[in-house]
């Protein structure tokens, strides 16, 4: 009998890998490395002997290896609009021809006088050239186990984690002025149903950084009515591009735990800090929130950061980073990001 499908578990078509990606650079450097010290346990004759045939494998595998991660990041755009097939074909035709050209520029030390024919230089092609495809194999399959399926429903559960957590203190917000100021909280109701629209909305694996923004204002001025004069904020988005993409429910978590294990806690409350900005390539998001020293470990907030960490892996795999500092009377959370754009989805 078949197994009953979501119309949600549509698989992606096979795509290379991108190799403009830290994290599938680095990748093929180590697995590449660990065939090369492989190769030679397999040839030395002793342990001793090697740390020489480790040099004599490296001489050439070095600059093949450099010249063809830089080419193919050169060329990353074109090949990415190409066919699979095509493009694994590509990359191929691209490894052999480079490691053709190096052995014939490197001369005698690649290829000793002594051996007749071009042989050498060929066998030297071949390897490459299987190295590459077993490389190409390895992505495809590590892409089949992140498939949209998997993929989307790892988000999905990791954005759940957030949402309920994140009604059930937007409802609390509103319970807390209802018989004090019942049209305020009127109004209130109405806000929350415009934030919980967008938030339930975000299923996308980007979204514009500014809706994220529009969200969160939102979110804290439902918090605002709870705490008054208790919860100053501050801003700083005139360095925050319009067309940056970031996961969604990424900022609203960071500034819930500001305001529950910060702000909260503390008689005359404080205020919290929001710097959204670009550096060259990169999007940085700081928040920054006093807060009582004993806070400083609270459990919440290491649920949301290690939500928030996950969902950075998934997305940008090694080329995304979070640091946490913590001190007497501060918390401050810097989220590191590649910088996307819209047109460039």
């Amino acid at each position: 009998m078949p197994r009953p499908q979501s119309i949600n578990q549509n698989h992606l078509p096979d795509a290379l890998p991108n190799f403009r990606n830290l994290g599938v650079a680095l990748r093929i450097l180590l697995l590449v490395c660990g065939i090369a010290l492989l190769a030679a346990v397999a040839h030395a004759g002793s342990w001793s002997d090697v740390p020489n045939q480790l040099i004599h494998i490296f001489a050439l595998l070095q600059p093949v290896l450099l010249s063809s991660l830089l080419l193919l990041f050169a060329l990353n755009s074109l090949l990415a609009r190409l066919d699979y097939r095509q493009g694994c074909a590509t990359v191929l035709a691209l490894v052999t021809a480079v490691t053709l050209a190096i052995v014939q520029l490197g001369g005698d030390l690649y290829v000793p006088p002594f051996e007749q024919g071009n042989f050498s230089s060929w066998r030297y092609a071949v390897l490459s050239c299987a190295i590459a495809a077993a490389l190409l194999v390895y992505f495809g399959l590590r892409a089949q186990a992140l498939s949209p399926a998997v993929y989307q429903a790892r988000l999905q559960a990791l954005q759940a984690r957030i949402r309920p957590h994140f009604l059930f203190n937007c409802i609390n917000s509103v319970l807390g002025v209802v018989r004090n100021d019942p049209k305020r909280a009127e109004t209130a109701l109405e806000d929350m149903a415009d934030l919980f629209r967008m938030a339930m909305a975000a299923t996308d694996e980007l979204v514009p950084l500014r809706q994220e923004v529009e969200l969160s204002r939102q979110y804290l001025a439902l918090e605002q009515l709870r705490l008054g004069e208790r919860l100053a904020i501050d801003w700083h988005t005139g360095d925050m591009p319009d067309d940056a993409l970031i996961p969604p429910l990424l900022l609203q978590p960071l500034l819930e735990n500001a305001v529950y294990h910060g702000i909260e806690p503390l008689a005359g409350g404080g205020r919290i800090d929001i710097n959204l900005y670009r550096s060259g390539n990169e999007m940085h998001l700081e928040v920054h929130n006093p807060q009582q020293e004993q806070e400083a470990q609270h459990p919440g907030n290491k649920m949301a950061l290690d939500n928030i960490r996950e969902r950075l892996a998934l997305q940008f795999d090694v080329e995304a980073h979070y640091a946490v500092e913590a001190g007497k009377g501060y918390y401050r959370v810097h989220i590191v990001m590649p910088y996307v754009k819209e047109e460039t989805r």
